[in-house]
């Protein structure tokens, strides 16, 4: 009995010096998990305006991107009316050599030009209006 007694004496000695060092280094294992304040807030600070910055500049980029699709559209509009125009232009040119100013539509035509700067603009509109 003296010798289970005295295995379980050491037993207890061993339990007390290691369960102080066991807890020391629990304690520096949960410590370098709990990041220190103000170095970490700095770097996700820092990180997050990365991001920040990041999202801005993509979200510019996409802006400038359709405004220049915008602006090429509407160039290729004002392209498209000036190309039918100029159609309608020499459309009406033509109209205007073979219409007989004697006839009832050249008679027509005559009284509805009066309000135009010119016979071509006047034939231009009526044209357009009949197209």
């Amino acid at each position: 009995m003296d010798s289970i007694d005295k295995l379980l004496a050491e037993l207890q000695t061993e339990y007390k010096e290691v369960q102080p060092q066991q807890q020391q280094s629990k304690s520096a294992t949960a410590k370098s998990f709990i990041p220190s304040s103000p170095k970490s807030a700095s770097f996700i600070d820092n990180l997050l305006a990365e991001v920040q910055a990041d999202f801005a500049e993509e979200d510019a980029a996409i802006k400038l991107k359709r405004q220049q699709e915008l602006e090429q559209e509407r160039i290729r509009q004002e392209q498209l009316k000036a190309k039918h125009l100029e159609a309608l232009k020499a459309e009406a040119k033509e109209w205007l050599a073979k219409v007989d100013p004697f006839s009832s539509e050249g008679l027509w035509f005559e009284r509805f030009a009066e309000s135009y700067s010119s016979k071509l603009e006047a034939a231009i509109e009526y044209l357009r209006n009949n197209e």
